[in-house]
């Protein structure tokens, strides 16, 4: 029973550890002002950050956000111009920006998550 409970006790860390590790690395994209060749006008949610955190596009393009962390994010205008609602994981939000300048966002249950939008003319 002891070495059962033992057993138990080092896998629970285990995979504990591992989760915490993984939460901590780096998608690889930083937080350049353009995605990475091939992704479009997408943003990643992962390691409670929005990646890139600066994105630009033109008048006219859709830009969705995929949560990929293990928690629910929002992403909500800092002018209550858009809100997501609660994004789960593995989820996304999708909007068109139509008009040009400059959009910043938060998450509102992570308010030190923020990042923003610049949609440039056509």
């Amino acid at each position: 029973m002891k070495k059962t409970l033992l057993y138990t006790a080092a896998f629970l860390l285990i995979v504990s550890l591992v989760s915490l590790i993984s939460c901590g690395k780096n998608n690889g994209y930083g937080s350049s002002s353009t995605p990475p060749a091939g992704s479009g006008n997408t943003v990643n949610i992962a390691g409670m950050s929005f990646s890139p955190s600066n994105l630009t596009v033109v008048a006219g393009t859709t830009v969705t956000w995929t949560n990929n962390d293990v928690m629910d994010h929002t992403v909500t205008s800092d002018t209550g111009l858009f809100d997501s609602g609660d994004i789960s994981d593995h989820k996304t939000y999708s909007r068109v920006f139509s008009t040009v300048g400059t959009f910043p966002y938060h998450c509102t249950i992570h308010p030190g998550m923020t990042a923003k939008i610049t949609v440039k003319a056509n």
